[in-house]
């Protein structure tokens, strides 16, 4: 506990931290999108509000696990740590909110809440939705998403001690 509370950051970085990272995980998507297609799609909007949720979200959670596993370690320790704590963070939340938003569309011909059936089709649907997301989301946040993981797990393992 007293790691946890040691390794909890200033509410600033976590409120000014949480956009600029959404921010970044926006643009990543955008430029992601721009090279594999020139943007042709009819789902801008919803893949850059996607991918900037997905960024804000994790923040929070990325930032906490990161200076939990940091706390009292050496330079490349510390960038390990926040590399690896904001890579599968931001992976996670992303692929959460965009299972949630499949999960949303289907749920119309799902069965009513609670049932047994239903709970079936909310795990399959979301567990689709999440490998869905692997095969064809990942490849959204290169190239520009790896070189903003890299300056800020960077600039995270410089700023703390």
């Amino acid at each position: 506990m007293n790691r946890l509370r040691a390794a909890w950051p200033p509410l600033s970085e976590l409120f000014i931290g949480a956009p600029l990272w959404g921010a970044q995980m926006l643009v990543s998507a955008m430029a992601g999108l721009y090279l594999r297609n020139g943007m042709e799609t009819s789902h801008v909007l919803d893949l850059a509000l996607l991918y900037f949720g997905g960024g804000l979200l994790s923040w929070p959670f990325n930032l906490i696990a990161g200076r939990y596993f940091a706390l009292r370690r050496e330079m490349e320790t510390r960038f390990a740590a926040f590399f690896l704590a904001m890579t599968i963070g931001t992976i996670l939340m992303t692929a959460f909110l965009f299972a949630m938003d499949y999960r949303i569309f289907y749920s119309r011909w799902h069965s009513p809440l609670g049932s047994v059936i239903w709970m079936f089709q909310f795990v399959f649907t979301g567990a689709s939705a999440v490998y869905q997301f692997l095969v064809l989301g990942l490849g959204l946040f290169l190239p520009v998403g790896l070189v903003c993981l890299l300056a800020t797990s960077y600039a995270l393992a410089k700023r703390m001690r």
